[in-house]
């Protein structure tokens, strides 16, 4: 039978099952339940069960494949990677609230301990650093040690947006666009997701973007933004961020994040990047003292991407000496 326009234009457009983003690889999927809902995780099929612990938590618009890179490379090195599909993103649940910062930091502290682990190295790009942060303040006991990429302490960044133009401009646009009601989301999802594609390419460097992975990873980001329920909650990390400064939920978490932090921590930047400058990621020094700040060259907002042998070495090299 002959597929006429109409058809094509309908699985064209039809919203994908959360089940697509299970792809079959050298790792296994898991579903653990966590702080009241179920994570969809992903590890290597090589990894030892006992190994130490390390969390990967992905970024805006994305899900657990932004560590495809990192989770063959980390187990071989000896140690459990588990990539998580963060709440609202991906094959875990969507549940209508929970995205502000105390709830998403509960979130990784009920993961590592549904795991059976004391504690872990939480490594997070962009959104999933803040949680990374977050964690690390809220819940210092399950942490051993946090690497964000593209991250900057929570004040860190909004000084950084507050203080410097370059930053301001780099950063504000977006997210304020992204805190009205509905628009954002049909923005995110129209054109099989056309806006997800423009994001990356505007935000990653030229070298990566001309390789071979690109068009493949591009297409699967504009395939898990259409799942059903994933733009909303996209958003609602994004919207809760700005609305709580405004609000006493806000201040509160601010005032928690104002601590200075004991554990290691390795902040990778893509020198390249063009969303999140080096001049903000500095300013967390007050916050974390020890911060080492790793700079990737060539590499723009997803380094962990763009230059993954640089990251992958540096990452394991961080989590042996800690």
């Amino acid at each position: 039978m002959v597929a006429t326009h109409a058809d094509t234009q309908l699985r064209t457009v039809a919203p994908p099952d959360p089940s697509t983003v299970r792809f079959s690889g050298p790792w296994i999927h898991r579903d653990i339940h966590a702080n009241g809902i179920r994570f969809h995780t992903v590890e290597a099929g090589n990894a030892h069960p006992d190994a130490p612990l390390v969390v990967l938590l992905h970024g805006f618009a994305d899900f657990w494949w932004s560590w495809r890179h990192q989770l063959g490379a980390l187990s071989e090195a000896g140690l459990r990677a588990v990539a998580v599909d963060l709440r609202g993103y991906g094959d875990s649940d969507k549940p209508p609230r929970g995205y502000d910062g105390w709830t998403l930091a509960g979130d990784v502290a009920g993961l590592i301990r549904a795991m059976g682990y004391p504690n872990a190295t939480l490594v997070g790009h962009a959104d999933g650093g803040l949680v990374c942060w977050a964690t690390a303040v809220l819940h210092p006991h399950l942490v051993r040690s946090i690497a964000p990429i593209g991250s900057p302490h929570p004040i860190a960044l909004r000084e950084g947006v507050l203080r410097d133009r370059r930053q301001r401009r780099a950063f504000l646009p977006s997210f304020v666009a992204g805190q009205l009601p509905w628009r954002p989301e049909r923005r995110l999802t129209r054109q099989d997701g056309a806006e997800v594609e423009q994001i990356v390419r505007t935000r990653s460097g030229a070298q990566w973007q001309e390789s071979a992975e690109c068009d493949d990873v591009i297409a699967k980001m504009r395939s898990a933004i259409r799942i059903p329920g994933t733009a909303h909650c996209t958003l609602e990390y994004q919207r809760w961020a700005f609305r709580s400064q405004f609000r006493p939920d806000g201040h509160r978490f601010m005032a928690s994040m104002d601590r200075v932090l004991s554990l290691p921590v390795m902040q990778l930047h893509g020198e390249l990047d063009p969303f999140v400058l080096s001049d903000t990621l500095r300013r967390g020094h007050r916050y974390a003292p020890h911060q080492r700040l790793v700079s990737i060259p060539g590499a723009g907002h997803y380094a962990h991407w763009e230059s993954p042998d640089q990251v992958n070495a540096a990452l394991t090299e961080f989590v042996a000496a800690h």
